[in-house]
């Protein structure tokens, strides 16, 4: 089975991905990082030379392949928009052995895990004030959100640890 984890930047992916992964004894994969691997590029340095529209193809053309390759037990997260572009989620709905799970955060729980993190994430690096990031923010979510809420599962992320939300996802897979 493969377990995909869904959600908006700063939901906890990575984090909830990695303990996941290890109670489950699956192996753990981000889909951004793996990308980075194949492409021996950063993210950002491929959105500026090769551009977003060769992005999102190679993002859903790895997303795919990883997916295919159901025979591995595998938790996998993605990029917060992964799920919006290629008809990802539809892809993902409707593949075998796959559990996708929406990691459900607030608009002020993100600004405030994100806030101390704009100058690493290229996407909010430019945002200067904590009112511009909860607009961004607030603005992404409401965009976003359809595609999110089309995962099987939905756990909310906010006042609850890491083990919390790993006991949550554990609990919707058997």
């Amino acid at each position: 089975m493969t377990v995909i984890l869904i959600g908006y930047m700063g939901s906890g992916k990575t984090s909830i991905g990695k303990k996941l992964a290890k109670v489950l004894d699956y192996e753990f994969m981000d889909l951004d990082n793996y990308i980075v691997s194949k492409e021996d590029q950063s993210i950002s340095e491929l959105f500026s030379s090769k551009g977003e529209i060769y992005f999102r193809k190679k993002e859903s053309q790895y997303l795919r392949a990883l997916i295919d390759d159901s025979k591995k037990k595998r938790v996998l997260a993605l990029g917060g928009g992964t799920p919006c572009y290629a008809n990802n989620m539809g892809f993902i709905n409707d593949s075998e052995h796959v559990k996708s799970v929406f990691l459900k955060t607030s608009i002020p729980e993100l600004v405030k895990r994100l806030e101390p993190e704009t100058a690493q994430r290229p996407l909010i690096a430019h945002l200067e004030s904590k009112d511009a990031l909860t607009e961004f923010i607030g603005k992404h979510i409401f965009e976003r959100n359809p595609y999110y809420e089309q995962s099987d599962v939905t756990v909310t992320t906010d006042n609850k640890t890491v083990d919390e939300i790993v006991e949550s996802i554990i609990l919707t897979l058997y």
